[in-house]
């Protein structure tokens, strides 16, 4: 009778055990409280390149906000700058004081800066930013309760790393989008050119201007690298990408910088040499310096010694960069200071 009272005991006390255990169990896990996401879709014209948006960071309407958040943000940087003090909206963010290039459709490339020394994608050139650029104090952030708030939120972390702010900086990056000028008006046939821009834009897609081959249609950049013969001797920031991959072929080779809202991103070329688009045309059409590293594509063919440009083509060639400019994208709210 008492070992069959002891078994039964035993089955009781062993029941009781292993409740206990699965009830602590479950306690321990701890509940999913991450806030539900809005997805965001970026809408590009069918001419443009897919965009490529990596898996672990979808873009999100609060992901979005959060990185334009920090954009206009002086906590990034320890000298009270921010992303907007050399990136500023009505100059199609950039600056004519810093001749910064234009944050305008980034998305679509894989190497930055004139010289693309970072490359890879818009988290590398945000972590390049963040971390060595603005040297960003991300201790700052974590004493923020409304930074804490909103990247709890977006990425469910209770600290914030620098990688947060770079991923958050990345999605707003990407929906700066340039689509809506007169150009992709007239390309979807919703607009007309006038006979000056018209003749501007046959110069420009022809070998009478031969800009297509390095501003192709669309993103108006080719995302390479050139020598366009701005000098013949190179020496210093003038060397171009050599200062970065110390290989001679690179002397006096820069990024081809986007030609959308040209209009409005004086001074050109990357040391600001030429204020106007007017000193631009004549430069490639009259002052291109030979060396060694000169793109083939300045000089073959009858360009040994120039465009040839008449005043009138000139003119209608500005004229048809013009119709680049995009004032929604400049003006548009979800980019505009919060």
């Amino acid at each position: 009778m008492r070992l069959i009272l002891f078994k039964i005991t035993s089955v009781i006390f062993l029941a009781l055990l292993l409740f206990n255990c699965t009830k602590n169990s479950a306690e321990e896990i701890e509940p999913n409280t991450a806030t539900p996401l809005t997805p965001y879709t970026v809408n590009v014209p069918d001419y443009f390149p897919k965009m490529e948006i990596p898996v672990d960071n979808p873009l999100t309407v609060e992901g979005i906000s959060l990185g334009r958040q920090l954009y206009y943000d002086p906590i990034l940087s320890n000298n009270g700058n921010s992303c907007s003090t050399c990136h500023n909206a009505p100059e199609s963010f950039s600056s004519y004081s810093a001749n910064s290039l234009p944050h305008i459709n980034l998305a679509w490339n894989s190497t930055f800066l004139w010289d693309g020394h970072i490359n890879g994608t818009l988290e590398d050139i945000m972590k390049f930013e963040v971390e060595d650029f603005f040297q960003t104090d991300i201790s700052k952030l974590n004493n923020s309760s409304y930074y804490k708030s909103e990247f709890k939120k977006v990425f469910n972390v209770d600290v914030i790393t620098h990688k947060n702010v770079e991923y958050a900086l990345a999605q707003f990056f990407r929906v700066m989008v340039s689509s809506n000028s007169l150009y992709d008006k007239f390309y979807q046939h919703t607009a007309n050119f006038t006979p000056s821009q018209m003749n501007g834009f046959i110069t420009f897609i022809t070998e009478k201007g031969d800009c297509f081959h390095c501003h192709s249609v669309g993103l108006f950049t080719d995302n390479k690298f050139h020598n366009i013969g701005i000098d013949s001797v190179f020496t210093g920031v003038n060397a171009g990408r050599y200062n970065y991959t110390n290989n001679p072929s690179d002397l006096g080779l820069f990024k081809t910088p986007t030609l959308r809202n040209i209009e409005l991103t004086p001074p050109y070329m990357h040391d600001g040499r030429f204020q106007t688009l007017e000193e631009v045309v004549d430069f490639y059409n009259s002052g291109v310096k030979h060396s060694s590293t000169l793109d083939p594509i300045m000089t073959k063919g009858t360009k040994m010694f120039g465009l040839g440009l008449s005043a009138t083509d000139k003119q209608d060639l500005v004229a048809f960069l013009k119709t680049l400019t995009d004032t929604t994208f400049t003006k548009n709210p979800m980019l505009q200071q919060p």
